[in-house]
């Protein structure tokens, strides 16, 4: 069992200077070091297209853009090595876990993952041009849940990596729901809009209590209520993968709620006695992260691994202008696989 951190990030402003800020943050740490060595082994075998990936993100989020060539100008970064590492188009994410809940009250998921892969920085961005949001980020520019201003709040499952066609990642889609959408419909439009890489889904509920699954892959989209998620389609069933124990078994878990409390929702999602809380850590599949939100009075909330506390941001005094004096998260992880913006890790299989 190891100690982890995440840094908390907070900056107003520009896309620009945010990408300059995270450039500048980030060159003193070995994420990038570390984001290089993964591509050794799985860099794409085909070339990415710079004018075509900076044409789609000027017609759905072009601020958004703008960080992204902030933060190449601060990383000092090639065309090449920008659109591996920060534009999320064409690149095929692993297989991961996943479980989610959803009511009127809270919104609360695991995150299932590798940790060579987890950035391990909590962000808090209220830009110029766009809707102010928090939640963990993922890949630099992406985020892995999270709530908005609104009180509209995001997390994608993974589905499976069958066929990817041209399109974004869900690291890069979530960012665009939570800093574009207003409410549930917009997201759900915007989802539509978009061209997809491969199979993820994503549950989206607005402050008005209006939510929505969709089910999302290179091939198709298909829309349906449920306020439970983990890793598998129950509308595009023609897509899932062969192995689905592990992912129903967990919704067969969520399936047996009935109007439980926040506390007893906590306990379940990171007690691993009970079954959602996983550490197949090394098979890119251990639980990271739980975040919980609030989107009545802006409350996000979030515990890394096992045994650690749970840390309670209030966004809505935070986006009224107040400063946020918490710098770390904590936690820990049974595993001695270590954050993407740890130390080194040379050899360190990924």
């Amino acid at each position: 069992m190891q100690k982890i951190s995440a840094k908390v990030h907070t900056f107003r402003g520009s896309h620009y200077e945010y990408g300059i800020e995270q450039g500048r943050l980030l060159a003193q740490t070995h994420y990038m070091d570390n984001r290089n060595y993964e591509w050794i082994k799985r860099r794409p075998k085909f070339a990415l297209d710079f004018q075509k990936t900076k044409a789609l993100y000027m017609h759905f989020a072009p601020h958004i853009w703008e960080e992204v060539m902030g933060l190449q100008e601060s990383l000092k970064l090639n065309d090449q090595d920008v659109l591996l590492n920060l534009a999320h188009y064409r690149i095929s994410p692993r297989d991961s876990g996943c479980s989610v809940y959803v009511d009127g009250d809270i919104f609360i998921r695991n995150y299932d993952y590798h940790p060579n892969t987890y950035d391990g920085i909590y962000k808090l961005f209220q830009p110029d041009q766009g809707y102010a949001h928090i939640g963990p980020a993922s890949r630099v520019t992406g985020r892995m849940d999270g709530m908005n201003e609104h009180g509209l709040v995001m997390a994608y499952n993974f589905m499976n990596r069958k066929q990817p066609s041209d399109g974004f990642t869900c690291f890069i889609i979530g960012r665009f729901i939570l800093e574009l959408c207003r409410t549930a419909e917009e997201a759900r439009q915007l989802l539509l809009d978009l061209p997809h890489r491969g199979g993820f889904s994503y549950i989206v509920q607005d402050s008005d209590n209006h939510s929505f699954l969709a089910e999302t892959s290179a091939r198709g989209l298909a829309f349906r209520d449920a306020n439970i998620c983990t890793n598998h389609y129950e509308s595009l069933t023609d897509e899932n993968r062969r192995y689905l124990v592990d992912s129903k078994e967990r919704l067969d878990i969520l399936r047996t709620l009935d109007r439980p409390t926040r506390s007893e929702l906590l306990e379940l999602f990171t007690d691993r006695r009970h079954g959602l809380f996983v550490d197949n850590y090394k098979s890119w599949a251990g639980t990271i992260h739980t975040s919980a939100y609030d989107k009545r009075n802006l409350t996000a909330m979030i515990k890394l691994g096992e045994n650690g506390s749970l840390h309670e941001f209030d966004f809505s005094r935070w986006i009224h202008g107040e400063s946020m004096d918490q710098e770390a998260i904590h936690g820990y992880l049974g595993t001695d696989l270590k954050f993407t913006n740890a130390d080194w890790q040379g050899k360190t299989k990924i």
